[in-house]
Order: C-alpha cells, then sequence, then structure tokens
C-alpha cells in the first residue's frame, strides 16, 4: 500500500502549490499477481529453499585452512550464519 504524495516546488508568480496523492495498491497487487502466474503451479517455495540450503552447503565446503579462519571469523561477527555445527562442511 504505497501513496505517493507530490507536492511541486513553488515557481516564480506561482502563490500556492497543488499537492496530489496516487494510491498504487491495485498496481503493486497486479504486478504480484503477474509474479505468481510466471512462476507457474509448480513452482514449490519449500523445494527452492532446500536448494540454496544446500548451494550453500556446498559454498562453504571443503574449505582449506586460511578458509576456514575467515568463514569462521565471518560466523563470529555475525556476518554468516552458524553451518554445519559452527563449521564449513567438509
Amino acid at each position: 500500500m504505497s501513496t505517493n504524495h507530490f507536492t511541486p516546488p513553488a515557481g516564480p508568480g506561482d502563490a500556492e502549490t497543488v499537492g496530489f496523492s496516487v494510491d498504487l495498491t491495485s498496481q503493486e497487487m497486479l504486478r504480484r499477481a503477474q509474479v505468481m502466474a510466471a512462476l507457474g503451479p509448480e513452482w514449490d517455495p519449500v523445494e527452492v529453499l532446500r536448494g540454496e540450503e544446500a548451494a550453500y552447503d556446498l559454498l562453504y565446503s571443503g574449505l582449506d585452512a586460511e578458509q576456514q579462519r575467515l568463514y569462521d571469523d565471518l560466523v563470529a561477527a555475525g556476518v554468516l550464519p552458524v553451518r554445519g555445527g559452527g563449521h564449513a562442511a567438509a
């Protein structure tokens, strides 16, 4: 539910400004419906999340000692979530 308000700047000789608002709610609902239609009925959000998790596990697997140290530092700093019991997958 996005409403934009715009008041143009006063120009030379303008005694008052004109305000208007635009309600984009219907456009946003249409956009969301079109996205869901484009994804199709086969789209499975749970399977997509599982695939993302598997990709992250693969991304952080087989790290050498220096990469593991950096990974551990990033986890400790809260930049990356803890994976595989606190260490990247072997």
